[in-house]
This record gives structure tokens, sequence and C-alpha cells, in this order.
């Protein structure tokens, strides 16, 4: 059973997306600020935020912000504005999908089912074995490991997820702008600049050879795949 968090001042607006929520099936826990959304994601386990953004206390920016240092888990910010402004900026700072209100409680279980099914795909909640292979390469996400050929292979974070997320898709095309927005959960404004060099970098770290991969390998106006068989 997956849980959610629904923080909103409003007890009116946390009522109905309870009783919404609770029909689907998910476990239901509240906050009526910030300050409490983070303090209850400190001590349970939950899978998505449904995070309301004007708040007294602390608002739902900050409490986005201070989740994402260091936390992966889905954010959705319900707001009462429409301005694009505020959905850039809720997804700078980590947010997943928003939904504004007044909303209709069918589309907000649509995007929280959505968000989550990202979420497992993506190796967010844990799986039955958490070891991934591609050829020599094992990475142990449980121990935060990656090995190549039984010699141990020291990355970034944003390398480790980068890697992470191609050996979850093997054969897969992933585009610089999708790359950088499941790694980075932002807006891919600079995708271009930036991904390319990450996979450079990791090429230089697992590839015999980085000018003619064997594993981390360019498909031509489309993105960058990890081949299953290594060849």
């Amino acid at each position: 059973m997956y849980t959610t968090l629904i923080c909103d001042d409003e007890p009116d607006i946390r009522s109905a997306l309870r009783i919404y929520l609770t029909g689907e099936g998910y476990a239901v826990r509240e906050a009526s600020n910030g300050m409490e959304a983070l303090e209850i994601l400190s001590r349970e386990e939950i899978h998505l935020v449904l995070m309301d953004i004007m708040m007294p206390g602390m608002d739902g920016m900050t409490a986005t912000a201070k989740l994402r240092q260091h936390s992966n888990v889905p954010v959705i910010l319900i707001t009462a504005k429409s301005e694009d402004t505020d959905k850039i900026a809720g997804l700078t700072l980590g947010a997943d999908d928003y939904v504004c209100k007044p909303f209709n409680p069918l589309e907000v279980l649509a995007r929280v089912r959505a968000q989550l099914r990202r979420y497992a795909m993506l190796g967010g909640m844990p799986a039955a074995s958490s070891a991934l292979r591609c050829g020599g390469i094992r990475m142990d996400d449980e121990g935060k490991t990656v090995t190549n050929w039984g010699e141990e292979v020291s990355l970034t974070p944003t390398e480790y997820d980068i890697l992470r997320l191609l050996l979850q898709h093997p054969g897969k095309v992933f585009s610089s702008r999708e790359i950088y927005q499941k790694v980075w959960r932002e807006a891919p404004l600079s995708a271009e600049g930036t991904v390319p060099v990450h996979i450079r970098h990791l090429r230089e770290k697992l590839e015999i050879d980085p000018a003619n991969p064997r594993y981390l390998k360019v498909v031509w106006g489309k993105g960058y795949k990890l081949e299953e068989d290594g060849k």
C-alpha cells in the first residue's frame, strides 16, 4: 500500500483529498504546514506528497526545497494560482507536477497514479533485488556501489543517478531532455549542455575505450542508451 501525505492549511481540502485517496486504497497522512510535513517525512515512509504552496509558517515552496535536499519522493504542488511563474518556480525547486485550485479530484488521482508509477520505475521504491547489471557493470542500489568487472568505480551522485536510470531501462533511448528531467527533476533548460558532459565522464570511468564505447552509446539525433548485452 502506498502512503500519501496531504499538506494543506485548509481542513476542507485535506478532507476532500483524503476521501478520494483512501477510496483508491492509499494510506493518508496529513499536515497543515511545511514544517509539519517535513517532520512526518522524517519519521515515516511516504511515497507521494500533495503540497499546498500558500501556507502559514513554512510554505510549500520552502518545504519542497528542503525535502529535495535528501529525498526524491514525488511532490505534486497544489496552488490557488494559475500563473506560469508559480508552476515554473515549483518545478525548478524539485516538484514533479502541479494542480490548481479549484481542482477536479479525478484529475488529482490520475496525477497521483502517474507519479507513483514513475517513482517505482525509477527505483524510488524498494525492489525485490537491488542489483542492476549490464555486461561487466554491476550496480548495488541498496549499498550504493558500482563495480566494473569486479573493480569498484567511484561515481558522483549525478553520474550514479544517470547510470541507474539507464541500467533500469536497458536498450531504451533517452534524450538529453528526458535524462535531465528524470535525474535533476527540473525543467530541462540546460539539458543539451549538461547531460553530454556527465555521459562523457561515465564513459571515461566505465569504458575501456571511451571513444568507442561498449556500453554507453549515442543514438545520433535521439539520445543515449545502455546496451543490454554490452555489444
